[in-house]
């Protein structure tokens, strides 16, 4: 391992985990919220790299990770160096990673190629050990070879993956009516690696929508609602011109919008829309809505007015009465949400860009805020360093432990270093160093 902590003093550390994990209570007494309490005496933490393809920052080139105890990951004379010593996650291209709750699991459905949808989960064991465990699973005859996916939050037991196709309809003149928008939505069972439940359905906009061309392009980020019998599934919307069926372009962007599901059935799809919200809700690699305090708060990306955080009450409608624009909170224009994690006390950081980001090597610059969902408010951090070249657009991981948050920041190409985010205080802590190699970005915590 690449540290100043002695031999003997890494193996204490490794001991003293193992008894931690051994010791740990059910995940399910934690089912349907987001991670809280205090903080655990010790736990893994995995550091996810995505390896430059053709150009830097496009992470094609494969994903390694590499896990250290939370105590090495806050000492900043501790080097981290995935990239040169770590696991390499099986995937064609960036996999898309998700953990246990407690950090002792890695969960991966490959991405893209021949093994494109192969499910298979790792036991963490410090450094480049990542063992095995379990049997895998193909999702790919279900939602294809490159399923978007993400953890339910429900004590790490099911998985939710997703996938759209569309078809334009005409009638018998061969005018064009409506895109069709037929969703795949497979369940799976994360400790036994089955599949629980597969539907697929035609999801319809409202008639004067579709009559303007408007249809669902893409889902992504499936998320349960707190009574556990409502599975949320974010949606992006697209446009055709009715006169050509040809792509359209500057039309009026629509109130964002979310498919609702009945679970686990997966049956009886509806739409909800947001009066407050404008633009898409699948979010891209990070998991893009969460539970807390018994409604579900989702970011949306695109919105002429800036990101918003949105609110879906118990009722499974969005709350208009709920308006946190990310614009008006940081004093900011054209605020767009990259990847976001709320504590459990409510307390949110935020990975964003804006129209005054710097345009890098990779694509525009980004930035950390802590927000807090209760008050609305949102504040850039400022103890972290920014770069031009510091890229968080294929940002996925964050570790919460407690009330910390643990991110990663690096430019592209650079090195850089683990940062916990007291969200209670507000106090930063700089952690350990991340090597980097050339071309290569951090992509997050787990």
């Amino acid at each position: 391992m690449n540290s100043t902590f002695s031999k003997f003093k890494y193996l204490i550390a490794i001991a003293l985990i193992i008894s931690s994990l051994n010791s740990c209570s059910s995940d399910d007494d934690n089912e349907g919220s987001l991670e809280s309490g205090p903080n655990t005496d010790s736990r893994w933490i995995t550091v996810a790299g995505a390896r430059m393809g053709e150009n830097p920052g496009d992470g094609n080139g494969g994903t390694l990770i590499y896990s250290v105890s939370k105590e090495e990951a806050i000492n900043p004379d501790v080097s981290i160096a995935p990239f040169e010593n770590g696991f390499i996650a099986p995937s064609n291209r960036t996999a898309r990673l998700q953990s246990s709750e407690d950090g002792s699991t890695i969960f991966n459905i490959s991405y893209a190629g021949d093994t494109g949808g192969n499910y298979s989960k790792y036991t963490v064991g410090g450094g480049q050990n990542f063992t095995p465990t379990g049997s895998e699973i193909s999702i790919a005859p279900y939602v294809g070879t490159a399923p978007r996916w993400v953890k339910l939050f429900d004590g790490d037991q099911t998985g939710a993956a997703v996938y759209v196709s569309n078809e334009n309809e005409f009638d018998v003149n061969g005018d064009y009516t409506r895109t069709d928008a037929t969703i795949g939505v497979v369940t799976l069972d994360l400790q036994n690696s089955l599949i629980n439940n597969f539907q697929e359905h035609s999801v319809a906009l409202s008639a004067q929508e579709e009559a303007a061309g408007y249809y669902i392009s893409r889902i992504d980020m499936p998320v349960l609602n707190d009574a556990g019998d409502k599975l949320y599934i974010g949606a992006r919307l697209s446009k055709l011109n009715p006169a050509t069926a040809e792509s359209d372009s500057g039309y009026a962007v629509l109130g964002s919008k979310t498919i609702v599901l009945d679970y686990p059935s997966l049956l009886n799809p509806s739409v909800i829309s947001s009066t407050i919200g404008h633009g898409n809700t699948n979010g891209y690699r990070s998991i893009n809505a969460f539970l807390y305090n018994g409604s579900v708060y989702q970011a949306n990306q695109s919105d002429p007015e800036g990101s918003h955080i949105l609110k879906i009450d118990s009722n499974n409608q969005y709350d208009n009465s709920y308006d946190f624009n990310l614009d008006d909170a940081l004093g900011i224009n054209d605020a767009y949400i990259l990847a976001w994690r709320p504590a459990g006390n409510g307390k949110a950081v935020i990975a964003y860009r804006h129209s005054g980001s710097l345009e890098g090597a990779a694509g525009a610059q980004g930035f950390f805020a802590l927000a807090d969902l209760n008050a609305r408010t949102a504040q850039k951090i400022d103890a972290i360093p920014y770069h031009e070249d510091f890229y968080l657009f294929q940002y996925q991981g964050f570790v919460v432990d407690g009330t910390d948050v643990y991110v990663t920041q690096a430019p592209v190409g650079q090195n850089g270093n683990i940062y916990v985010i007291d969200t209670e205080s507000g106090a930063v802590t700089k952690g350990a160093e991340l090597v980097n190699v050339e071309g290569s970005h951090f992509i997050g915590t787990f």
